[in-house]
């Protein structure tokens, strides 16, 4: 992968708020963060490593170091790391709100599939949502300290798709149950496999599509194993850092107020990388060089792209009303079926129940 941290860096810097506060001297205090599910993301390799594991210690004086791995460093699949941090493993574990709503159902509600059509809407969505799902985590020991993207998340396949329709029947890797129940509601079968074991799966054969963000799978090699993409946006795996509660609450009150700075600072550096990786991994996986600059652009054998069409955005917006929204109120109770329309729907123009 080229030099991706020089081309991010204006970037990024444009509107990142930087943290003008500073330590002082003090005990020094070594975090644990488990955060991205791949070392070559740009999430990992652009924001959490210099912000966190090279930027974080020198802001601090020295006071703060953060031990930083991501996933398959740690041999994680995703689901995990809320109970990593719950029990304190972890001090800090980033995740899709979808890859671990089996603890916690009300976080699906911020990145439903077919949800937000567009990043703008997502991130609208997601500070909406996060006083809520916090009080929904309480219980669990843990807390959201910054929210995020990832690109947008479209089909990657094996052979050509250039329409929602032409996904039926196939076998399609998904990451969420709200994917899965649009996957199901346009006659395909949703299958669920941790990122990190998609590669394999996709290369023997065992599932036909996977979906992913644009840039995910470039930076997961996926144009290896796939032909085709259908790049309509799916939902964003809306992701968040979480730390443990009680070490969060423990914490020097100057040192808290220091992380939430940088954690701002992160959390806006994140939501500028998804919004350009989206197109760049399109240009970067379809071999256009030219748009490519913050993946590896694919100049062997590079993938094909169909861009959605109208038709398939409003099946989209139909599914969610009529099948997603449905399921994830049965999953998660009436009562968020009730917060939906209180945060989520004066945001979206979809009304539950309606």
């Amino acid at each position: 992968m080229k030099t991706i941290a020089a081309t991010l860096v204006a970037l990024i810097a444009t509107t990142a708020i930087a943290s003008a506060q500073t330590l002082p001297a003090g005990p020094k205090l070594k975090i644990t963060a488990v955060t991205q599910p791949g070392p070559a993301l740009p999430q990992f390799s652009t924001v959490d490593i210099p912000r966190l594991r090279e930027e974080l210690p020198k802001k601090s004086g020295g006071r703060i170091e953060v031990d930083l791995a991501s996933w398959p460093e740690r041999n994680l699949n995703g689901p995990e790391i809320i109970r990593l941090v719950r029990s304190g493993n972890v001090d800090i574990g980033a995740a899709p709100l979808a890859t671990v709503s089996g603890d916690v159902p009300f976080l699906d509600i911020v990145d439903l599939a077919g949800l937000n059509p567009t990043i703008e809407q997502a991130r609208k969505v997601a500070d909406a949502v996060v006083p809520d799902a916090n009080k929904a985590l309480e219980r669990f020991n843990t807390k959201i300290i910054a929210i995020y993207p990832f690109p947008a998340q479209v089909p990657f396949c094996r052979t050509p798709v250039t329409k929602l329709s032409d996904l039926k029947g196939r076998k399609i890797r998904t990451h969420g149950g709200s994917l899965n129940d649009l996957v199901q509601s346009i006659g395909a079968q949703p299958t669920g496999i941790g990122f990190p074991e998609v590669y394999g799966a996709l290369e023997r054969g065992v599932v036909d599509c996977a979906i992913t963000g644009t840039a995910s799978g470039n930076g997961a090699r996926w144009y290896e194993v796939t032909k085709s993409m259908y790049a309509l946006p799916m939902g964003w795996a809306t992701a968040a850092y979480f730390v443990n509660l009680s070490w969060w609450n423990k914490l020097d009150p100057q040192v808290r107020s220091f992380l939430e700075a940088e954690f701002k600072a992160l959390e806006n550096a994140q939501w500028d990388l998804g919004k350009a990786a989206t197109e760049d991994g399109i240009a970067c996986n379809t071999g256009k060089a030219d748009g490519c600059k913050i993946g590896k652009v694919v100049d062997k054998d590079p993938m094909s792209v169909t861009r959605p069409t109208a038709e398939d955005a409003e099946v989209l917006r139909k599914q969610l009303g009529e099948v997603v929204l449905p399921a994830f109120v049965k999953r998660c109770g009436a009562a968020c079926g009730e917060q939906y329309n209180k945060i989520v729907a004066p945001i979206t123009g979809v009304k539950f129940g309606s």
